[in-house]
């Protein structure tokens, strides 16, 4: 749906509400006037306590409408998400996101970590490393924690330095990355430096 603000045709994002194997998720999306483009996800809500929290987040930051008829595109990736966190390990580097307002540093990020399979990990200096910023850490580590499409930019896979889980911005904070990496079977201890074992280019 579009709709004029300020004289400008805008996109309306919808949103859904869903329950997940860690309780009650929402997700957000936009959908093009073509109808042979597939829709794409603007938030990804994880938990909030409540049912009601997490569907006032969601609106609160995506700025979505309720849909009561997701597109079946959209259907599909809601069952991947919800796969996913029942451990039945999910690929969503292909999931179209729209991410209006992310600054270009951010976008470069994003781009860097949906290369980061599940299991395994990376630091926040081998990310900036990766980006050609090595002086640039903290700056990715402030990227990711505006991240607005949590697992589909798999920003709990970035850790701190030396094994450190660094920070989390969902609710429940390091407590819910470290479920999300345990999901995923991540290997990682909190003292012991992280083990990626696959390497990653901007390229590739």
């Amino acid at each position: 749906m579009n709709v004029k603000k300020g004289g400008v045709l805008m996109k309306l994002a919808a949103y859904s509400i869903f329950n997940t194997a860690i309780g009650p998720c929402g997700i957000s999306w936009i959908e093009d006037d073509d109808p042979l483009s597939l829709p794409a996800v603007t938030f990804l809500q994880l938990p909030e306590l409540t049912k009601k929290m997490t569907e006032s987040k969601l609106v609160e930051k995506s700025g979505a409408r309720k849909s009561n008829f997701p597109a079946p595109a959209i259907t599909e990736i809601i069952k991947k998400v919800c796969r996913h966190l029942d451990g039945e390990l999910q690929d969503f580097r292909n999931v179209p996101v729209e991410l209006p307002g992310v600054s270009q540093f951010a976008l470069k990020v994003y781009k860097a970590v949906r290369k980061v399979p599940a299991g395994k990990t990376i630091t926040y200096g081998d990310l900036a490393k990766i980006l050609k910023c090595p002086a640039a850490a903290r700056a990715v580590g402030q990227a990711l924690g505006k991240n607005p499409v949590i697992l589909i930019i798999p920003c709990h896979r970035v850790l701190a330095a030396r094994g450190k889980l660094g920070g989390f911005s969902a609710h429940g904070g390091l407590e819910t990355k470290s479920k999300l990496l345990s999901i995923e079977g991540a290997s990682f201890k909190p003292h012991a430096p992280p083990r990626c074992g696959w390497r990653c280019t901007l390229d590739s």
